[in-house]
């Protein structure tokens, strides 16, 4: 009974977690915690009553920002039994068909009527809606609602639910990468659990967690940055436990020569660390004590800091050594040919290797060095295309 308990447990939203908020088509990714006021799509609310239901849970936002369970009654459309027009050749949009205006529909809501009952009310109240086909009708219906209804449905983090969600708020973020290209990638790379990969990715992140995600916390990720610390957002967005930080590790990619050469030196300590704490003291030893003591903190802590960074990084040097690495995965803003020539001589034999470009020429670049420096087989260019189709009824 403990372990159905735990496995439960894991499909709950609890206090602390990282979670998607979803209205319609918009995303917004944020953590829970108390009495902490969230923004979104003009309104906000609390999430502390969310805390013990499951994930994708819906909830009206009541008054004062307080989440409220939607029933089931309130959450099936009292027009799914309707009557539907052939077709909407004899509908004119003159804005007439309507008889609410907008100060009945303001009455409305201050009667306290919620978003479903104002929904009917403009049903009940247009002369052509019956005239419309169904499909017309569904449309209408999903436009309203996206305006009237106070509604908010809590998901759990996935690599797809936040790909959607960075291509819908910030794509640039993420370079353009859509949700059915990443997971071409991660399966091209051949990205499973107990593998050891490299990854060199400036998409806020994202392509870290998924790559993360897809391995379960089993295996290392080696994460190459460009300069000062990695860039992690999209991972905390995940919501990772605390055993899959152990699996993740970061290597700054200037390095990268040093290391093939052999020259990387990672016991080196700075010269120059706790210096600054003699001298400083030593010029306010007689004045202010408090002070003194404030510097000899902050110098301490940047000292562990360093340490801990260090340790880290010989970590991380380490595992790139063996020059095994089982995948590479490429998404950057920067130029990848150079970062690919120089990351390929950390893989194993007949590893695969995936790199992506919202522009062809940085590819056809690399797939040019590629043939001309030998030592690849299978490489291919490919370009990855979604479609949406509207499915209309059956007359």
């Amino acid at each position: 009974m403990a372990d159905n308990g735990d496995d439960e447990s894991q499909y709950r939203i609890k206090g602390g977690d990282y979670v998607v908020l979803k209205r319609g088509e918009i995303f917004k990714a944020v953590q829970i915690q108390p009495k902490k006021k969230v923004i979104f799509e003009k309104q906000w609310f609390f999430l502390d009553n969310a805390v013990g239901h499951l994930y994708s849970t819906t909830f009206e936002i009541g008054s004062g920002g307080v989440l409220q369970l939607r029933k089931l009654r309130d959450a099936e459309s009292s027009t799914d039994a309707k009557e539907a027009g052939t077709d909407n050749r004899n509908i004119v949009d003159d804005g007439k068909s309507q008889k609410l205006t907008r100060d009945d529909i303001e009455m409305l809501k201050e009667q306290g009527l919620k978003g479903q009952e104002i929904i009917q009310q403009l049903i009940d109240n247009s002369s052509t809606f019956r005239d419309k086909t169904g499909f017309s009708q569904d449309k209408y219906i999903k436009k309203k609602k996206k305006k009237y209804e106070n509604t908010v449905t809590i998901l759990k983090p996935s690599c797809r639910i936040l790909a959607m969600m960075y291509q819908g708020r910030e794509p640039g973020k993420i370079r353009h990468l859509r949700y059915d290209t990443l997971a071409q990638m991660l399966t091209l790379a051949n990205i499973h659990a107990g593998s050891k990969v490299l990854v060199f990715d400036t998409c806020a992140g994202l392509v870290l967690g998924a790559v993360m995600e897809r391995m379960g916390g089993y295996g290392s990720v080696i994460q190459m940055y460009p300069r000062g610390e990695p860039v992690r957002a999209g991972v905390e967005s995940f919501g990772f436990p605390a055993h899959f930080r152990d699996t993740l590790h970061g290597f700054p990619i200037c390095h990268v020569n040093a290391l093939l050469a052999g020259t990387l030196d990672t016991t080196a300590k700075d010269p120059s660390a706790g210096r600054a704490f003699f001298f400083l003291n030593k010029s306010l030893r007689n004045r202010v004590k408090v002070l003194t003591s404030c510097f000899f903190f902050q110098a301490q802590e940047k000292k562990v800091k360093q340490e801990e960074k260090r340790k880290k990084l010989a970590a991380a040097a380490a595992l790139l050594e063996g020059r095994n690495a089982d995948g590479l995965v490429i998404a950057s803003q920067y130029q990848p040919c150079p970062v690919l020539m120089g990351l390929l001589k950390f893989l194993s034999p007949s590893r695969p290797f995936v790199v992506y470009s919202q522009h062809k020429e940085p590819l056809i670049e690399c797939y040019t060095k590629l043939k001309e420096h030998g030592g690849t087989v299978g490489v291919r260019l490919t370009d990855t295309w979604l479609r949406h189709y509207q499915v209309g009824f059956k007359l």
